[in-house]
């Protein structure tokens, strides 16, 4: 098993919860946490606790940011006008590899940054191989000529346990996709409860 694998069944277990929704988590056969005392009885969390596992959740959901990022992407929701953590969800979901991964073009958030990282994606037509390039509105991503055939791509379109957001408009017969708008807390399609307003807590708070 890869080390990028095992990390996103840890981080599955340590949450209890399948934050991607993905059939062969772990959490679908165990709810406690991983390792010996994981199936201790959990107390109840405080309140830091409380913030820190919606940190956590959260920055994992996105292929386990490192805190350097994902403060620094706080940083910017918190400058922006508006609700902060509507502003942090709409951050997270303009990442290149965010957006590859919700067009479903691979199966994974991982596999995302990896695709990425590989130089499979054109934006606008020129290639980007930073998975935290940020999209804009009305930005074309599009998967590289040489790359249409690959298995890991035929395999994911035809993945049936997620559908594209209606914030991206995606041709799977053309590999393109269009970000069409940022979306807030409401419109992205989480398996499972995001709480933003908890992290904005947290960094509020530490």
């Amino acid at each position: 098993m890869t080390k990028r694998t095992s990390a996103k069944y840890k981080i599955d277990r340590r949450m209890g919860e399948n934050i991607w929704g993905r059939p062969k988590s772990p959490v679908n056969r165990r709810e406690y946490g991983p390792g010996q005392h994981g199936q201790r009885r959990k107390g109840k969390l405080s309140d830091f606790g409380t913030q820190l596992r919606a940190k956590q959740k959260l920055k994992g959901y996105y292929g386990d940011l490192t805190e350097k990022q994902f403060r620094r992407i706080y940083g910017e929701a918190e400058r922006v006008k508006g609700d902060t953590g509507e502003n942090l969800i709409g951050l997270l979901e303009r990442r290149l590899d965010a957006v590859v991964y919700r067009a479903k073009f691979v199966p994974t958030v991982f596999a995302a940054r990896q695709f990425v990282n590989h130089g499979h994606v054109l934006v606008n037509g020129k290639p980007v191989n930073i998975p935290s390039y940020r999209v804009k509105e009305g930005d074309v991503i599009e998967v590289r000529e040489k790359s249409k055939q690959m298995v890991v791509l035929l395999e994911a379109v035809q993945l049936p346990e997620r559908d594209v957001p209606d914030y991206i408009e995606a041709d799977h017969s053309k590999m393109t996709a269009t970000f069409v708008r940022t979306p807030g807390l409401s419109d992205v399609p989480y398996p499972v409860q995001m709480e933003p307003h908890l992290v904005i807590e947290f960094y509020a708070q530490n």
